[in-house]
């Protein structure tokens, strides 16, 4: 069998393959109070029905002022669990596996009021100034994650997901570019690394399923993090017991990105190696035996896909043809893919 379709175990749950729907923000709760629409009740079991093995909600806000936009999902009070419900149920129905991003935008908040980061620096000229965070705010922020993560086993999730990258929030705390902190929380590579040791810590207090963290492993700039700078924080990570990495790279400063298929992976594959721990590969994957090579030859264990899934919700199947495999089509589809 294709290893793409092989299943795959953590702790007590198994992907039925290593097809990952990375999260993407959908900007449709319209009526910026947080909650699940209609938009996603369609979307997300859509991708289910196309056979993916774990689904991750998009970026999900622990507090409202986390948000990276107005119309984002949010997790930050009880009312959001019976939506999120929902769209579980309706994933599980097709027998994908969920999860969901739990996130906190920090400097790259749109949205009106004051927006919090670890330093008072603006990421442009479009974004405001934010106020540089408390130590009390920082542990407000640390108990908002381990309150999403208590919503998040309520509303019936598989697997949570740290975001800690793309120069949101806790990646803004990691990179030394954001951080200029002179207090426990900057300088140092453990002082930076200290909120999301706190917040693993905290969500591992309330969750025993599968933990995954996305980290940008490259800033693309001088002075900025790197994957063999991450490895360190990945061998942290691995030993407060965080499962997957996923790594992706770039968005905590303005900066030039020479992007091309498979651009990230050689990260992925540091992170695998030198930790060692287990990652997930992203960035431009659009091909199934592209997919296929990265985890024949060892260089990640699932595979994330972004926007190929917007193109295309049945991706699964055309790379289940083409490499010879199973997908598990529905009975209704069977007649398509003949």
């Amino acid at each position: 069998m294709a290893k793409l379709f092989e299943p795959m175990t953590i702790k007590d749950i198994t992907f039925k393959n290593r097809i990952v729907m990375a999260p993407m923000c959908m900007y449709q709760s319209d009526k910026e109070d947080g909650q699940v629409t209609d938009w996603h009740r369609v979307h997300y079991p859509t991708r289910a029905v196309g056979q993916i093995g774990l689904i991750i909600v998009e970026a999900t806000a622990v507090q409202s002022q986390g948000r990276i936009s107005s119309r984002d999902l949010g997790i930050w009070e009880d009312s959001h669990i019976e939506g999120l419900t929902e769209i579980v149920r309706l994933m599980k129905a097709h027998g994908s596996k969920t999860g969901i991003q739990l996130a906190h935008a920090g400097r790259k908040a749109d949205i009106e009021g004051t927006i919090y980061a670890p330093s008072a620096i603006a990421f442009n000229e479009r974004y405001q100034t934010p106020a540089a965070m408390t130590v009390e705010d920082i542990q407000e922020t640390v108990q908002a994650f381990k309150d999403g993560a208590v919503r998040s086993k309520e509303a019936g999730f598989d697997v949570i997901e740290l975001h800690a990258a793309h120069g949101y929030l806790i990646n803004q705390f990691l990179s030394p570019l954001t951080n200029k902190r002179e207090d426990q929380y900057g300088g140092s590579s453990e002082n930076r690394y200290r909120i999301l040791r706190e917040t693993i810590d905290a969500v591992k207090a309330v969750w025993d399923g599968p933990l995954f963290v996305r980290v940008s492993a490259h800033d693309y700039t001088e002075g900025g993090m790197t994957p063999d700078q991450y490895v360190e924080m990945a061998q942290w990570m691995k030993e407060q017991g965080v499962d997957l990495i996923d790594v992706s790279s770039g968005a905590v400063v303005p900066a030039r990105i020479h992007a091309f298929p498979g651009y990230q992976v050689p990260f992925a594959e540091t992170l695998k190696k030198e930790t060692p721990i287990a990652t997930g590969a992203v960035g431009l994957i659009t091909n199934p035996q592209h997919a296929e090579e990265i985890l024949q030859n060892g260089r990640a264990d699932m595979i994330f896909l972004a926007r190929e899934l917007l193109r295309d919700p049945y991706w699964a199947y055309r790379a289940a043809k083409e490499l010879g495999a199973e997908s598990g089509v529905p009975v209704p589809y069977e007649r398509g893919w003949v």
